[in-house]
């Protein structure tokens, strides 16, 4: 999606929605719900997850403005969400009525492929998250899901590259589907090395390059490689 497309869309999708303002740590929809609205969002950050039959969570995505989430649910009669949106960031989205979106898109093919476009960009990056933590363990795991959040939320510093978002080790270990103190151990190990540091509960990667080599990178386009 160009610049101009990009506009277009921010534009005919906030126009359709009315505006919620969100808190950090309340929880935008769960899983089970009924699904009476698609949300784009404006501001803040949203991590979408699920869970399973043992409160086990499993983070897919870090959303943040310029996201459509709840999207699956569209032209699904009857449909609930499939997973939790939990507020990581203060924000404001935009609610957007699922039937009034589907409407909408029916009657202006342009739009609805570029929404295409956009989902198949989501199901590739999520395909790719799967293979990591499928073929590479959960150290392929966590070490692709470093470098997808220094592809998202990096900050160029003089040692490294800061990942502008503070996460907890539980959380990382929500997104390689393990336990906390599995990643202690390997975060752990990291710094040792000084591929990493940590500060103020932000992780400064300084060796991007023996995180690839380790999961075998297979140099994924950088559209592809991140985390939202």
């Amino acid at each position: 999606m160009n610049e101009m497309e990009s506009r277009e869309w921010q534009k005919w999708l906030t126009s359709l929605g009315r505006d919620l303002r969100l808190e950090k740590g309340t929880y935008l929809f769960q899983e089970g719900e009924k699904a009476d609205d698609i949300y784009y969002i404006q501001s803040g950050k949203i991590q979408i997850s699920k869970m399973d039959m043992d409160g086990q969570e499993l983070a897919l995505r870090i959303c943040s403005e310029g996201d459509l989430i709840g999207e699956l649910t569209l032209f699904c009669p009857g449909a609930r969400y499939m997973l939790t949106a939990k507020v990581l960031e203060d924000g404001v989205v935009s609610a957007i009525k699922r039937e009034t979106l589907e409407q909408e898109l029916a009657n202006n093919p342009t739009l609805a492929i570029e929404l295409m476009k956009w989902m198949s960009l989501h199901f590739r990056k999520t395909q790719t998250k799967f293979r990591d933590l499928i073929l590479h363990g959960k150290k392929g795991a966590l070490y692709s899901t470093l470098i997808r959040l220094c592809n998202s939320y990096g900050i160029m510093k003089e040692d490294g590259i800061l990942i502008d978002v503070p996460l907890t080790n539980q959380e990382l270990a929500n997104f390689c589907g393990t336990a906390r103190e599995v990643v202690n151990r390997m975060l752990g190990d990291l710094r040792k090395k000084g591929v990493i540091s940590v500060e103020k509960g932000k992780i400064c990667v300084h060796n991007l390059q023996y995180l690839r080599d380790e999961i075998a990178c297979e140099g994924c386009p950088p559209e592809l490689c991140r985390i939202d």
